[in-house]
């Protein structure tokens, strides 16, 4: 379909529910609706809880952390940054493109055997 990618952001401790909820709801739909014709894949949302922050954001020392594996065109990485830049609870993110794993490919010997690469 597209590259993969995987998206972590952290909101601030105090949000209630349904804003930390509105916000993966947000992402969510901007990967799946679509940036300029392209369409994305949400293929998993882990919700990571809170936790205690390296070191101290905006005064706070915890925050909710959120991962988001996607799947998609390039400019759809692009569009889920600016909306989580535009949004006062989001702390921090940071967007990622996972590379693929290669797989190990078999070679033929001179004998006809094949031996895998590994």
């Amino acid at each position: 379909m597209g590259n993969m990618y995987e998206v972590v952001f952290v909101v601030k401790p105090d949000a209630v529910e349904e804003t930390l909820k509105g916000i993966v709801q947000k992402v969510k739909d901007t990967i799946e609706g679509g940036v300029e014709g392209f369409k994305g894949e949400a293929v998993k949302i882990d919700e990571w809880g809170k936790r205690r922050l390296a070191y101290l954001i905006q005064n706070y020392q915890e925050g909710y952390y959120f991962l988001v594996n996607f799947s998609g065109a390039p400019q759809i990485p692009k569009e889920v940054e600016r909306i989580l830049k535009l949004n006062e609870n989001v702390l921090r993110f940071q967007t990622i493109r996972v590379k693929k794993k290669k797989t190990p490919v078999a070679k033929e010997t001179k004998e006809g055997a094949e031996v895998k690469n590994v």
